[in-house]
């Protein structure tokens, strides 16, 4: 990985911030973006004083605002002319119904729309780098969550009935339908495009979500979770390694390739997916 430039989001804990480390130990340049600046600003010391990489940068923004998912583009393709890897890892379970900054459920928001605006804003990069290096990876953090999910996108702005479950559900089988959409949409280029499911992980995520499901969600993480490091082993193969060169629109576990749910592969479901998030965010027309 030495000389190659890696972006990872939702890198300020959990398996994000440990393939962060990982892919720094390995010699790359490692810019991890988060939330909250001083957070972000501590866990970068950190890794770098961990990794013995002092070739690490930082970005800071919001990945629920489309506004803000764009600035973190359009300042990463300023600094930069390179990027090898994007590994969409950004996301979160929310127990209330929340609304984004642009009026939209904040599953969706942060778990779907900053997979999809990112990987569009830095395609043009990622497409650079794979001309002159020979490859470039985006990685889709989904979940095995997906497999009872079904997608719906008429009530994105609807409160009543919400389920957090659900939601996070049909995100995760968001984050696979567009990896699938568009993988096949970059078949001619040398840009690959991977969802992987690392696994039922023992970190913070899903505490948020009220006394009763944070109580079940600890107490399923103490008897069956990995740890975020075991968790973080498929992202940083399939960053790293160079048996998954060339290899694209995949599901991936436990270093290997695995059939995501049958929903996923409807074609037509992809297409709408993908045409609904160009029509929100006014990217991805040009790509058809």
């Amino acid at each position: 990985m030495h000389g190659k430039s890696v972006l990872i989001t939702g890198a300020t804990n959990g398996i994000g911030k440990v393939s962060a480390l990982e892919l720094a130990k390995l010699g790359a340049e490692v810019i991890i973006v988060g939330r909250d600046e001083i957070k972000t600003r501590k866990v970068l010391h950190d890794l770098k004083s961990q990794s013995g990489n002092a070739n690490m940068d930082m970005l800071v923004g919001d990945l629920s605002s489309i506004a803000e998912i764009k600035r973190v583009a359009a300042e990463f393709s300023a600094r930069r002319d390179r990027l090898d890897v994007l590994l969409n890892n950004a996301g979160a379970v929310f127990s209330d119904y929340q609304v984004s900054a642009d009026g939209y459920e904040m599953t969706f928001a942060l778990n779907h729309l900053s997979y999809f605006i990112l990987s569009l804003l830095l395609l043009d990069i990622l497409k650079r780098t794979a001309s002159d290096q020979g490859e470039a990876r985006i990685i889709n953090v989904s979940s095995s969550a997906h497999r009872n999910a079904t997608l719906r996108l008429d009530n994105l702005r609807d409160q009543s009935g919400y389920s957090f479950m659900n939601s996070y559900g049909a995100s995760k089988l968001m984050n696979v339908l567009f990896t699938y959409e568009l993988a096949r949409r970059l078949e001619d280029s040398a840009v690959t495009v991977n969802a992987v499911h690392p696994g039922v992980v023992n970190t913070g995520f899903g505490h948020n979500t009220g006394r009763l499901w944070s109580t079940l969600i600890k107490v399923a993480q103490k008897l069956i979770a990995i740890s975020p490091e075991k968790g973080a082993e498929t992202l940083v193969y399939l960053a790293s390694s160079p048996d998954v060169a060339g290899i694209s629109g995949k599901y991936w576990n436990r270093k290997q390739q695995k059939r995501s749910s049958e929903h996923s592969y409807d074609r037509q479901q992809q297409t709408r997916l993908w045409e609904f998030s160009a029509q929100i965010t006014g990217l991805g027309e040009a790509e058809d």
